[in-house]
């Protein structure tokens, strides 16, 4: 909970700083060569804000944090390709890379979930606590009894 407060928190404001300076992200990705880089600023920037909102939540959290993982290697990739080519002969130099603190949050996010606090968590408590219990046909007792549950 404390890694998505406070580096989603941070994805969330770079974002918001995005959206509200959004002509200056589309002249970047036009320098970059991203294609349709109007269309792709302004999904990048909302992903940050609603995305980094959501994930702050811990809602829809592994399809968000795979969003932001595949979002933060094309950062990489097309923002600062030496980070990347430098990884196995300078890693300091991709670690301090400002994508990578938000790629490995998303990474941790994706792998293991959002944890116990959080929306997603209440949601299979609330909705994946009921589940049937199916009849053994063979003796009339429940699975579970049988297997001594």
């Amino acid at each position: 909970m404390a890694l998505r407060l406070y580096f989603f928190w941070q994805l969330f404001q770079t974002g918001q700083g995005k959206l509200s300076n959004i002509g200056k992200v589309i002249g970047f990705f036009a320098s970059l060569g991203i294609p349709a880089h109007r269309v792709n600023a302004y999904f990048v920037s909302s992903l940050e804000c609603y995305g980094g909102l959501l994930l702050i939540v811990g809602l829809a959290s592994r399809p968000i944090a795979l969003m932001i993982v595949i979002s933060m290697c094309v950062a990489y990739v097309t923002g600062d390709p030496e980070a990347v080519k430098s990884i196995f002969s300078n890693p300091d130099k991709f670690v301090n890379a400002d994508p990578f603190r938000f790629l490995l949050t998303a990474l941790i996010v994706f792998a293991f979930g959002p944890g116990l606090f959080s929306i997603d968590a209440l949601l299979k408590r609330v909705i994946g606590g009921k589940t049937l219990v199916r009849p053994d046909p063979r003796a009339g007792r429940s699975a579970e009894s049988i297997a001594g549950r």
